[in-house]
């Protein structure tokens, strides 16, 4: 039986259909997505991940490897091991906060996805990108690897749907950590908003100003001491 005569046969048995496991056959393709963007403190973080295009008939576990945004925080962890534990190749990156304010958060999440790029350990033939914009990407091994930017694409593609899930872990581990070493900070709620502009960070704002870890030039903290 062929790798493709098997992935039908155990999707026709699984209670959910996977995600594409690339765009191109025959192409080593990396996924590329960030986490943290959106968020009004803390760094912007990044994963690349390249995933097997075939898997044992008994593993069902990439099956339920989606957008991070649609996967329970215990889940996530679960999915973070076996993604680390399954990938062909991964590679985490972040720019911190002076980063963000200076170059600007679309600027800086290019930074991080590079940076992610970065640490894997081969060259590949293309990038799957979320979103609608990246920048070309030069190797370490002197390659600029082609590069597909897809709207919505944690939610198409199994590898960016994995690296969302591991520069979601990334980030909200790097949160947590920072709580644990001042948790003062957290009169803002960052345990459960992790850094997003809900009510209570807002209001945390207004009561009490802003930290070292806000990024001063995003809306809600311009002009706030």
């Amino acid at each position: 039986m062929s790798s493709s005569s098997k992935q039908i046969a155990v999707t026709k048995t699984s209670l959910k259909v996977p995600l594409r496991l690339y765009m191109n056959s025959g192409e080593l393709e990396a996924g590329v997505d960030e986490a943290g963007r959106g968020c009004l403190m803390g760094r912007v973080y990044a994963a690349a991940v390249v995933m097997p295009t075939t898997y044992p008939e008994d593993d069902h576990m990439y099956m339920e490897i989606r957008d991070s945004k649609k996967v329970s925080p215990a889940k996530r962890k679960r999915l973070e091991a076996y993604i680390k534990d399954t990938a062909v190749t991964f590679g985490i990156g972040y720019a911190d906060v002076e980063e963000i304010d200076t170059l600007n958060i679309y600027q800086a999440t290019l930074k991080a996805m590079h940076r992610a790029l970065d640490q894997l350990d081969r060259s590949m033939d293309r990038l799957l990108v979320d979103g609608d914009r990246f920048k070309p990407y030069l190797d370490k091994f002197d390659n600029y690897p082609s590069y597909s930017c897809v709207i919505r694409g944690d939610g198409e593609y199994l590898s960016i749907a994995a690296a969302s899930i591991l520069a979601k872990c990334a980030r909200d581990d790097y949160v947590l950590e920072l709580i644990e070493e001042c948790p003062e900070i957290d009169l803002y709620g960052w345990k459960n908003n992790k850094g997003y502009g809900t009510k209570q960070h807002m209001e945390g704002i207004r009561k009490h100003g802003i930290t070292v870890y806000h990024r001063t030039t995003f809306g809600p903290c311009k002009g706030v001491m």
